[in-house]
């Protein structure tokens, strides 16, 4: 199996994401660039961090006229997983793969930090854990604060497509700061899209994935997919 790692001019965290599912978890793992036109034979996409094309006009909103963004959709609407993680989840949104869009932080301040996110729903990069499992995940945006309309939050809840919210170390959910480091709606930190193949994300499970760094939280979410892709096969 092989997990494509995709990279647009400024991306920070395409290293990370391919060190975590290459060297950490084990599995087959390549970049593909912006200007390539196809992913290739791939089981999965990773979408990685960063600031894509230096997020002018908002973030992830030119990635998604790159080249590499057409078999991206049909990768995805074929039902292949795909992760984005922070702009990586910017640029799913600006492609239509997810509900909901991000915008710039309540407190319009850079968050770097630690926070905790509790899975609320199943699929490919969460189907092992049990619902009320809490994470520990770094993040690291400006732009993180996941709005949708009231008729969209609605159809999450229905859906259950809400992956992850933002919580306290214990479990509780908060909408307030500093739970809520953003002031995303519904303290949502994470959603699939309604075929649960697609999930965006704002921590970076990738930042998290080895004991050197004194969290392995985030491996569980690629321990997730590598079941899942197993399953596949």
């Amino acid at each position: 199996m092989k997990i494509a790692v995709v990279v647009f001019p400024g991306s920070n965290a395409d290293w990370d994401a391919l060190h975590a599912v290459r060297d950490v978890l084990g599995v087959d793992a390549e970049y593909v660039f912006h200007k390539e036109s196809t992913l290739g034979a791939v089981d999965a996409v990773v979408v990685p961090g960063g600031f894509s094309y230096g997020d002018y006009l908002r973030a992830g909103a030119i990635a998604r006229f790159s080249p590499i963004a057409k078999d991206l959709v049909e990768f995805a609407k074929s039902g292949g997983p795909v992760l984005g993680i922070c702009n990586g989840f910017q640029i799913l949104t600006e492609l239509g793969l997810l509900p909901g869009g991000l915008t710039r932080n309540a407190h319009l301040r850079f968050e770097c930090r630690d926070v905790w996110v509790r899975v609320e729903g199943g699929g490919p990069f969460t189907h092992a854990l049990a619902q009320g499992t809490v994470l520990r995940l770094p993040i690291a945006h400006a732009e993180g604060r996941y709005q949708i309309d009231p008729e969209g939050l609605a159809r999450l809840e229905a859906n259950e497509q809400i992956a992850l919210r933002y919580c306290s170390a214990t479990g509780q959910v908060s909408i307030d700061a500093p739970v809520n480091p953003n002031g995303s709606v519904g303290a949502i930190a994470g959603v699939y899209n309604e075929a649960r193949n697609v999930l965006g994300l704002m921590p970076h499970p990738e930042r998290a994935a080895e004991a050197i760094l004194g969290n392995t939280d985030g491996l569980r979410i690629f321990e997730c997919l590598l079941e899942h892709l197993k399953a596949a096969a």
